[in-house]
Formats: structure tokens, sequence, C-alpha cells
């Protein structure tokens, strides 16, 4: 047994799916009545139980084929929705899905289908139009709303035909545009059996339950979002709901009283932040003392009992009163915030993955959990250190059946990131005795000295969110007189400086504060890792839709 490897009986025995379409079969068997969804309907609710999802899914893949669209590439763009996941699924089973990022341009839409050579979109009535008016390329279209009220209502008189066709573990059902925060988009090749695969692995070490419920707030076209908040719960016969915006997350969670929550680090903390900021000022008096001495979650610790019981009460109620997990990948992520939430009783998982893994590789679970890392490789997936440094940081390597097939009309890239097996994900880290997996930046981003030392921007940049007065902030590699030093783009934080100080600010108080953090950071850090120079932003640095920061483009001008 490799080291950090899980043993049989710290799992959850899970089957193997073959398909979405038995997916769909088996959970209308076992969870018939209860809802799939919960929708927002006017001024009330509206539920689509197990039962009516299979009949629509089957309805829709009829419509499909009688449009001709078998075997066909299908485009999806537009807000999360059930119409979303219903025309992903329905198009995934009949020929292939093409999920597009709805906050992308008509021109770059329009780019990637005719790529894809795509025949059909679903979506948005307002991108649908779009595409309609902007471009000379014509596709067959179907707005969301159709799909809802007429397309998935129409009688299916080909279920057995659906039934036969044949999905491949090794064929392509699911095609994934990812620029990711390179600038260069890459199609990613997924089989439905690479997703199952990964759904798999990550329920046998992590229990999801019939009665959960989950609010859907990241971009469904990320296979982040969709794998683990959509199809992997609608194979446990979870509840989905969706968020109106992020603007109104607080108020969703609250109005859906989820048990579950799929979010990226900045969300997390910006939870963390207000529940911190509530409960400091809303402790009792006599307790106020632990909050300024200690971590939060060891403040909390050392309160009495009743009160901590009292506090954790009262936060859980902000939440909807029902939340006891969150899964958090996409980005590092301070493990003192997955330690305030534990404190308050709610579990944070941090996972590790790409979308060219289906995405988890490796995931803190019900069976281990260390705050630091990004736990151990999940079940069914292997990982190592190739060429580690002396710090044993080195590229990691991936192997499992969530691996991509590959990359779209790309061989030479395909090529280069497998060797012998393994992929490259490009990403660096390094594993302790436990197994455990620590990420330490990307292999691309990483700043060579003149000495050869490596710099880790990822490293430097999580100092730097350790300070609150500190919002945005990207570190790059600059050249002096053929030097290479080190630079720190940063966007502050006014509310917290002014906090601070007691008043407003003036900017030169502003870049003299971030001045004196960049000093704390250098003091504390090996010379050659220190930032020789810095920039204090008036806008803050352009994001991708999981809130990653750009490393290109204006971000890095």
């Amino acid at each position: 047994m490799r080291i950090g490897e899980y043993k049989m009986k710290d799992m959850y025995d899970v089957d193997r799916l073959k398909s979405f379409r038995q997916l769909i079969d088996l959970s209308a068997k076992k969870y018939s009545s209860r809802a799939a969804f919960l929708l927002r309907d006017g001024e009330g609710y509206r539920k689509i139980t197990y039962k009516e999802l299979r009949q629509r899914f089957y309805n829709l893949c009829g419509y499909f084929i009688s449009q001709g669209l078998k075997g066909k590439y299908i485009a999806v763009v537009g807000h999360n929705c059930f119409q979303w996941a219903l025309s992903y699924l329905a198009a995934a089973s009949v020929g292939i899905v093409v999920p597009l990022d709805k906050e992308l341009s008509v021109e770059d839409i329009d780019n990637f289908m005719q790529y894809a050579k795509v025949d059909a979109v679903c979506g948005d009535e307002k991108i649908i139009s779009g595409i309609a008016f902007e471009t000379t390329n014509t596709y067959k279209s179907y707005s969301f709303d159709m799909i809802d009220r007429e397309y998935s209502l129409i009688p299916c008189d080909c279920e057995k035909e659906i039934q036969q066709i044949e999905i491949s573990k090794d064929e392509m059902n699911v095609l994934i545009f990812t620029s990711g925060t390179t600038g260069s988009a890459k199609g990613v090749c997924l089989s439905q059996n690479n997703l199952l695969a990964d759904i798999q692995y990550t329920l046998s070490v992590v229990n999801i339950k019939k009665s959960d419920v989950t609010l859907s707030i990241l971009p469904l076209h990320h296979t982040y979002e969709c794998t683990l908040n959509c199809i992997l719960m609608l194979s446990r016969g979870s509840c989905i709901t969706y968020a109106d915006s992020l603007l109104k997350v607080t108020k969703n969670i609250t109005e859906y009283s989820p048990s579950i929550l799929v979010v990226v680090p900045a969300l997390l903390k910006m939870i963390d932040k207000k529940i911190c900021q509530s409960v400091k000022e809303k402790c009792p008096v006599k307790y106020k003392h632990l909050f300024e001495k200690y971590t939060f979650a060891e403040a909390i610790g050392k309160l009495p009992k009743l009160v901590r019981w009292a506090i954790s009460s009262k936060v859980q109620a902000s939440l909807g009163g029902k939340v006891r997990l969150f899964i958090v990948g996409a980005a590092d992520l301070d493990s003192a915030i997955v330690e305030n939430f534990g404190a308050l009783g709610m579990k944070v998982l941090q996972g590790y993955g790409l979308t060219e893994c289906s995405p988890l590789l490796a995931g803190n679970s019900d069976f281990y959990f260390n705050a630091k890392s990004t736990g151990r490789a999940i079940p069914g997936v292997s990982l190592k250190i190739d060429n580690p440094n002396d710090e044993g940081v080195g590229e990691i390597l991936a192997k499992g059946d969530n691996i991509m097939l590959g990359y779209f009309k790309d061989q030479e890239a395909t090529e280069r990131v497998f060797e012998g097996g393994w992929f490259h994900t490009g990403d660096l880290g390094r594993m302790d005795p436990d197994g455990a997996l620590y990420i330490t930046g990307r292999s691309k981003n990483v700043i060579v000295t003149e000495n050869g030392k490596n710099i880790y921007p990822e490293e430097l940049e999580a100092k730097l969110y350790n300070f609150p007065e500190v919002e945005d902030a990207l570190v790059v590699a600059t050249q002096d007189r053929g030097k290479t030093e080190v630079k720190a783009k940063i966007f502050p934080n006014l509310d917290a400086i002014k906090k601070q100080l007691g008043r407003v600010p003036s900017w030169s108080e502003v870049k003299m504060h971030i001045g004196l953090i960049i000093n704390d950071i250098n003091e504390k850090m090996p010379g050659y890792k220190h930032i020789s120079n810095y920039e204090v932003l008036e806008c803050a640095l352009e994001k991708t839709t999981t809130r990653k920061i750009k490393r290109f483009g204006n971000n890095v001008n």
C-alpha cells in the first residue's frame, strides 16, 4: 500500500455508474418522489421530482434525436438553472455536450462553437438571440424557456433507441473549453466514464445523503460545479437549488437552508469575515478579550460550553440553520478559515483538481482531515511528485480513470501532458509522510532567480492575503538592469485600513500602510524571496468566473 492510500475499511461502498442515463434511471427508481430540484416559481416554489426528471430527460433526448442531433455537438450556455442541467445531461447522452461560459462575448461563443462544429445551442434567450443577430453562422437553437415549457414535455416515443445508444468509456461526451488563468483556451475531452469515475471516487470518502440540500452558486460550465454540485448530487437523491446571483447568495442561503455548499475560497473567505466580525462584536463583554489574545478558532474553543453553543446556533441560523459541510476548491485556502468553521461545528473539506481530471484528484474527507493541506489522493487516483527539489517540491503527476481523454484537435498538446501513463498537471506541490498534498503553485508561474532559486508567487500571495488590508494580490517577476526581481501588485481593502487608522486614509497613507505589510513579510522570508517593489492599485484585479485572479492580460501589463 502506498503512503497515504485509503484502506478498504476507510471507504464507503459505492458502485460505479456506466452512464448518465443509468444514473437518472437508478435515481428515479430509488428516490422517485423526492425533489431533485427546488425552483423559484413566481411568488412560490416548484419541485422537480426524480421521477419527473427521468421523464423530462428521455423526452428531451427524444426531441434532440427528432431534430437530427444524434451524435452531434450541442452547446449549452446560460445561467445556472434546472434547464441547464437537463440540457447538459440530454446532450451528453445523445451526442457531445459543449458547456460554454455565459460571460464570454457573443463573438467568443461563436468562435468556440465554430471550432467544435456545433450544430445546436441550448441556452438563455438573450444569448441565443445575440448569436442569431450578431453572427452569420446558423445553429439550431433551443431556449431554456422552451426546453422547460415544451421540448422536455413532448412524450418520448424512442426510449428503447435512447437506451441502446452505446456510451463507450473511451468516447468523448463532454467538450470543455478552459482558459483557466493562462489566457490560452484548450478543449478538454471528457467521457461520461471520466466524470462518473470521479464521482465514485469522491463518494467513497465523502458521505452525501438523500436528505441533503445544496445551493448551486458557481458557474455550471465549470467541471468543479457541474460534477460535484450537480451530477454527484443527483446520484445520491439530494435536492439542488439555485442562487439568484452572487449578490443574493446570503439571502438565498437563508431562503433554501442548504446543508451543503460547494464554494471557492474567495466566497468562503467573505462568509468567514462576516461571521468573525459579527461574533466579536456581539460576544458578551467578559469574553471579548479572548478574541484579542487568541485566533478566532482558539477563542471559540475557550468559551464556556453554553456560550459556545449559543454563538454556533446564531451563526448556523444566519446560514439557513442546516449547513453541515462546505466543499472548497479551485484555489488556495487559508487553514485558519477551515479551523474557524470547524470551531463552529461546520466541516470544511478542501480539495485539489483540474478540469482535465473531472476535476477532483485529492481532498480532505470523512476519513482523513488536515486543515493545512488539500488532503490525500482520493481512492482510484494515484499521485506522485516528479523530480522533487531539496524541499520536496516538484510537479504533481496523476493517474486514474477520471483523467481526460486528451485535448481537442491537439495531439501535440496531449502528448506533452501524458508521459508513461501519468498526467502532468503543471502544478507544483509536495507530499508529507501521510500522503497529504500541499500545493505550492503553477510550474509556469515559478520565478527563477539568477542563482537558480525558485520563488513561488502563490506562497507570497498567500502571505499577503493574511492581512485584511489586502483585497487582491498578484506577484510577478520583473527585470531591473538584467536582474530578476519580485513585484507585488496590490489592490487595498480601504475599509480595513480605515478601521486600523480610525479615520479615512489619504492615498499616501494607504501606500505607506501597504509598504509596512511588505516589510513585515520580507523580514520573515529568506532574502531571495523578498518582494523588491510593489504597486498599489486603484482598481481590483481582473478575475475569472471562479474568482481566480488572471495571470495574463491587463493584470500583468
